[in-house]
């Protein structure tokens, strides 16, 4: 019955709050494959230093509008994008913005690791070679930095030349991490990080998540609703590719304004 009434009520206005200085703005963003429309007018911001979780059952769109933040769609021939996303109030889909600056300002941390078939070293310092930055001591230096911020360094230190293939899951999803940030982006999106890994190492995630809040934004996709509540700050529930609900997350989990919300996050259904 709660999915019943979930389907109906999906024509109603989200509930969002109001966020002073928002470093990313979503505008009435629609998006469609081919003649099938999967984001239905999302409004919504995302407050700057802080984790915000995006959670709903399997494909509500949670991660289609994710990848709308750093353009990752495009990459999809079918795609059609209507509306507006700012970053920093610059609409990354205005005429002649740069998509190579804005995968810089806004990482990706996937699914799935993907630590390229490189040594730990030149994993880290790919982003900056491709700039045009070959410096040794710079390259160092970020190095040592990344992997501290991802709290890695003491596990790695030592063996920088090894290939990054060799980590263990939960390293190579840190290491991922720390590859995200060497370029030094503002935000750092997060697709399901935690989600092929086992209780330890999705703890360890969660301790940098909670970390690197201090320096970057972070949006992050999560199916688990304890995960979300102990790591964000905010919490978007999506359902049908739309935005239900938005609010605090300690609001969200103990006094959703809406019935839709409530069964969701206390497990009636999805």
């Amino acid at each position: 019955m709660a999915e019943a009434e979930l389907a109906v009520n999906t024509q109603l206005e989200a509930i969002v709050p109001d966020i002073q200085d928002p470093i990313v703005t979503v505008s009435n963003l629609s998006l469609y494959y081919g003649e099938t429309q999967a984001l239905f007018d999302i409004d919504m911001q995302i407050p700057e230093h802080r984790v915000t979780a995006l959670i709903g059952p399997s494909g509500c769109g949670k991660s289609t509008l994710l990848r709308c933040m750093n353009r990752l769609n495009d990459l999809i021939d079918s795609v059609r994008i209507e509306g507006v996303v700012e970053i920093d109030n610059d609409d990354i889909y205005g005429p002649g913005y740069d998509v190579i600056s804005l995968r810089r300002q806004v990482g990706m941390v996937f699914q799935k690791s993907n630590p390229f078939p490189k040594s730990i070293y030149e994993n880290l310092v790919y982003g900056l070679r491709i700039a045009g930055e070959n410096r040794r001591a710079v390259l160092d230096e970020v190095v040592e930095r990344s992997l501290q911020a991802a709290a890695l360094w003491d596990e790695v230190k030592d063996r920088l030349d090894d290939s990054a293939l060799g980590l263990s899951g939960g390293q190579q999803q840190r290491l991922c991490i720390a590859r995200a940030i060497a370029v030094e982006p503002s935000v750092i999106l997060m697709d399901e990080p935690c989600s092929a890994l086992d209780p330890i190492a999705t703890g360890r995630i969660e301790e940098t998540i909670e970390d690197l809040k201090k320096q970057y934004t972070i949006v992050i996709v999560t199916h688990n609703m304890q995960q979300a509540s102990r790591i964000s700050d905010y919490t978007a529930f999506f359902y049908l590719g739309r935005l239900i609900e938005m609010a605090e997350t300690s609001e969200m989990f103990t006094n959703p304004q809406l019935k839709q919300t409530e069964d969701y996050v206390t497990g009636r259904f999805g």
